[in-house]
């Protein structure tokens, strides 16, 4: 079997194809960007995560790589796209010759990320599931006429600073939010968000470690 590395995946070019395709149905759908910028956030932080919270290496790369792959789906359709992307990442990383049980892995993760029936069953799928719902920012909004808005944009758009600090001594993962309250209330974002922060309850939880959210330098849960 072949030792399979995130620079692997995010070299790809099939892999890129299907991820291109998948942000460009949801474009058309006017969904924010789930295209290689957020893939690549997404990567970064979920294996910075596990490697503040002691994880091994390898352990912190799988995180990466589950990260950078878990929108894939979306080259189907949006909804269940978690569980089409594990298919689709499953068949790539056996083709790829990745282990069998690094593959899984990757496709629980990637099959669990949403919050629409995610279950965080290991510490790369808690990892995915905060770094993934911690992506709030206005660079993701397409839409750049503010009359037109829905609420998902204008809470996406709202945001003028996210951080997700991982204070590891204290196991605390923390999402500081800086909020334009002009253009999104506080409540609206709880109204879009408030199934995401949960699930990023219990992903941190499942790291032995507790989630917090402050918005606006006010600690909400």
């Amino acid at each position: 079997m072949n030792r399979i590395t995130y620079r692997d995946i995010e070299e790809n070019g099939e892999i890129r194809a299907y991820i291109q395709k998948g942000d460009e149905l949801l474009g058309a759908l006017g969904f924010t960007e789930h295209a290689f910028v957020h893939a690549g956030k997404v990567a970064k932080t979920a294996a910075g995560i596990l490697t503040e919270f002691g994880f091994s290496g390898r352990e912190a790369e799988l995180a990466g790589i589950a990260g950078f792959m878990h929108d894939i789906g979306n080259l189907v359709s949006r909804s269940e796209h978690a569980r089409s992307g594990a298919l689709i990442a499953f068949n790539i990383l056996t083709r790829l010759g990745m282990e069998p049980g690094e593959t899984a892995t990757v496709a629980a993760a990637i099959g669990n990320h949403d919050e629409g029936g995610g279950l965080t069953t290991g510490p790369v799928t808690a990892a995915l599931v905060l770094a993934d719902k911690s992506d709030v920012r206005r660079s993701r909004v397409r839409n750049k006429e503010l009359v037109t808005f829905d609420i998902h944009d204008r809470v996406n758009y709202a945001v003028e600073e996210s951080v997700l600090n991982v204070n590891s001594k204290d196991r605390i993962i923390s999402l500081n939010l800086k909020i334009d309250t002009a253009i999104s209330s506080k409540m609206e974002y709880f109204e879009i968000f408030l199934s995401r922060m949960m699930m990023c309850r219990k992903a941190a939880d499942f790291l032995g470690g507790t989630f917090e959210l402050v918005m606006n330098s006010v600690k909400m849960v």
